[in-house]
């Protein structure tokens, strides 16, 4: 398995009833804790209505999240790119690249609430197609490229940005869910890809399935996918024992599912479930949740690259299962233990744990070495035979006790005169001459 990166997504899902404006501050301190434990990427989507998925700019959102950020590569996930003129699209990416100083990825969508699309006046039907020929249009202006365009939705006359990115380019991502779609838009222009994870090996969520579809629109149109870039989304809660992670997520799940996925989406097939035990076992049982210990998730992770074939980047979803504080845990214990077990960190620190366990008779001569020393002090090689009232702090490196002779303590000797020191010796003499010449000298 190649290393991967590891992003956040907020949608967000957050239930309503707490203020948006500690909502706001809540998520942008979440950013700020990524990008101190090292995740590369965070996204955030753009919402319009159902209450709970509340940031309707991302780019405004992602500013903000600059500010308090340093090394997190940050992502429109996504834009509804046929909710705007795609002028507007391709000139306030560039100034979220330049205010990240250069941090930002464009992740470009449909539109994924149909509630959405009805309030704005858009067919569902025409939202795809618009997708597609938006995304070509940002495409040359983010590429410099000046030039006219017209269509049923949109107009530019001459236009180019008066200013480009701080790359040479913007990392540009397609987001897929269930339609072949946004796999093959990513084809044709050979963009990256974020999509749902899934461990089906059969239908339209079948990962396999779903990256053909991206490779057979590749090649119609001449480009190369590169798995590097595909982004699939993970959903998860993780604390020390399984048990603990299932206390702090159980409430949580129950009521994003019921309130959020059944009542508010209407999703089809979801049904709504009696109980939030009933609700844990159905969802971690179908592998859309993983509730429990890192060593759950890495084993997840695994299997899942496997099924894919490969793929560049897991992005964990940021969901409201549990309390702030477990949620914060969750991404430092995946930070901790989850991140360096998936890419191999640890793997030379066990090889040298082994190496030095397996070879012992250089330990065996260094603790020789430590006793000749020992040896050369009268007073140490005494001291060495004697019974330790206490144990020490910590453990020596090499154990010079099981070199030592099993012998008895030699006898007490009367301690030798200790001798002056030099400078001490020179002033001595100095003060005996001194007596000893005659009184007309001195």
């Amino acid at each position: 398995m190649k290393p991967i990166k590891f992003g956040a997504f907020l949608a967000p899902h957050h239930p309503i009833g707490e203020s948006p404006i500690l909502q706001y501050r809540r998520d942008l301190d979440l950013v700020e804790h990524l990008d101190a434990l090292g995740y590369n990427e965070f996204w955030c989507g753009e919402h319009h209505s159902t209450g709970w998925e509340v940031i309707p700019s991302p780019e405004m959102f992602l500013a903000a999240a600059s500010e308090r950020t340093h090394r997190i590569h940050l992502g429109t996930g996504v834009v509804s790119l046929p909710y705007h003129h795609p002028y507007h699209v391709a000139q306030r990416i560039v100034q979220l690249d330049h205010m990240s100083g250069g941090r930002a990825i464009l992740g470009t969508g449909p539109g994924a609430l149909p509630s959405d699309a009805h309030m704005l006046g858009i067919d569902p039907m025409v939202l795809r197609d618009r997708q597609d020929e938006g995304i070509g249009v940002v495409r040359r202006l983010l590429a410099g490229e000046r030039f006219t365009y017209e269509c049923e939705w949109f107009n530019i006359y001459d236009a180019k940005l008066q200013l480009l990115p701080v790359r040479d380019e913007i990392p540009q991502v397609v987001a897929s869910m269930i339609s072949p779609s946004g796999m093959t838009l990513a084809g044709k222009y050979g963009m990256g890809i974020l999509s749902i994870g899934s461990m089906s090996t059969a239908g339209l969520n079948a990962l396999p399935l779903q990256w053909s579809f991206a490779e057979e629109s590749a090649a119609k149109n001449g480009v190369t996918m590169d798995r590097s870039n595909w982004r699939v989304l993970m959903n998860w809660h993780i604390a020390e024992t399984k048990e603990q992670a299932e206390a702090e997520a159980i409430d949580g799940l129950h009521h994003w599912h019921n309130e959020y996925t059944v009542a508010t989406l209407q999703r089809p097939g979801a049904p709504s479930f009696d109980s939030p035990r009933q609700t844990l076992d159905e969802l971690t049982g179908a592998g859309a949740v993983i509730v429990g210990t890192p060593d759950d998730l890495i084993r997840e992770i695994r299997a899942m690259y496997e099924l894919a074939g490969g793929f560049g980047t897991v992005i964990g979803f940021v969901n409201d299962f549990a309390s702030k504080d477990a949620t914060s845990r969750s991404w430092d214990l995946v930070a901790r233990y989850v991140i360096p077990e998936i890419n191999g960190m640890l793997n030379d620190y066990r090889e040298s744990n082994a190496y030095v366990k397996e070879n012992r008779e250089y330990f065996d001569r260094a603790g020789q070495a430590i006793l000749a020393k020992i040896n050369e002090n009268e007073r140490a090689a005494e001291a060495l035979h004697e019974a330790e009232t206490s144990a020490s702090a910590i453990s020596a490196h090499s154990d010079h006790t099981s070199s030592a002779p099993n012998k008895k303590p030699a006898p007490n000797k009367k301690p030798a005169a200790k001798k002056k020191p030099a400078a001490k010796k020179k002033l001595a003499a100095n003060k005996a001459a001194a007596r000893k010449q005659p009184a007309a000298e001195k």
